[in-house]
């Protein structure tokens, strides 16, 4: 039987997550929406194929339905500041939107005023239109182009920002599959004197192929090794993942010295396979 105190742990934890959805995957959500909790964060990424409008009308979609959106904004492809700002006027008049999520984006040249995510936030424009909690990344496993010090000087950075513009900072990784890489890097963070709330990425379960070509896609180191700590065998490629190994070890390791720390689910292989693993998952873990 599984300890008491480790099941509410497990339950609380699965139960607090943050749901990444597209502005196409709407509908999706609609479909699911009644086994997703009031007030869940709904996390809408910038997608190059799709504009403002979708963007627009995904935030009032996840507001409708008793959510609460969360925009990305992607600093490279804003084309000036104008249209950032009508974004984000737009959003929190249309859905009461609080919170926004900041990335540089993967472009080599800007196509407007701002050349990474600290730029949109010493602009000011977030906090003139009420904005209360900025979302920033963290990496674990890494970043693409910035070695570790340089990483946590960003991040230090970041957050200071936010702070002096009177907002709250709150971190977000890119989704990992070694929880134990996960567990250091909170370690680390805390240290670092760094006390954010931080949302864990987490793939939600998929194909063991899909799972292996978004990690590719964006830039996830997937060894053999992680994957295997993962539960993933690469001599099994046409089977089912879902992230037991993972939230079980990430549960095991968190402490009270970790802080607020949440899962931030990356629904690959879809909303309906998620709530179905994590409705699961909580009544495994009660027996």
């Amino acid at each position: 039987m599984v300890p008491a105190d480790r099941a509410q742990r497990a339950q609380a934890f699965i139960s607090a997550f943050s749901l990444e959805v597209s502005a196409k995957a709407m509908s999706a959500l609609r479909a699911e929406a009644s086994r997703v909790a009031p007030g869940t964060t709904i996390s809408i990424p910038y997608l190059p194929s799709e504009d403002d409008t979708a963007r627009l009308a995904a935030v009032r979609t996840a507001r409708e339905l008793g959510f609460e959106p969360m925009p990305h904004l992607s600093a490279r492809r804003i084309g000036s500041r104008e249209a950032l700002e009508r974004f984000i006027d737009r959003a929190v008049i249309d859905a009461g939107v609080e919170r926004c999520l900041l990335i540089a984006g993967d472009l080599s040249t800007p196509a407007g005023p701002f050349a990474d995510s600290t730029s949109i936030i010493e602009s000011g424009v977030l906090q003139r239109a009420g904005i209360k909690v900025v979302g920033v990344g963290g990496h674990p496993q890494g970043h693409p182009v910035m070695a570790g010090a340089d990483r946590w000087r960003v991040l230090e950075r970041k957050c200071q920002r936010i702070e002096e513009q009177g907002m709250a900072p709150l971190i977000i990784t890119q989704f990992a599959f070694d929880a134990d890489i996960v567990l250091t890097w909170l370690n680390e963070l805390r240290v670092r004197g760094i006390p954010h709330p931080v949302l864990v990425g987490i793939p939600g379960p998929a194909s063991i192929a899909r799972l292996v070509r978004y990690a590719a896609m964006c830039g996830v180191a997937a060894s053999t090794s992680m994957l295997s700590r993962y539960g993933i065998s690469i001599g099994r490629l046409l089977g089912t993942a879902g992230p037991d190994v993972f939230v079980n070890r990430l549960v095991d390791g968190l402490t009270e010295a970790h802080g607020l720390v949440s899962p931030h689910v990356f629904a690959f292989g879809g909303i309906a396979q998620w709530m179905d693993w994590a409705e699961h998952y909580c009544r495994g873990v009660e027996t």
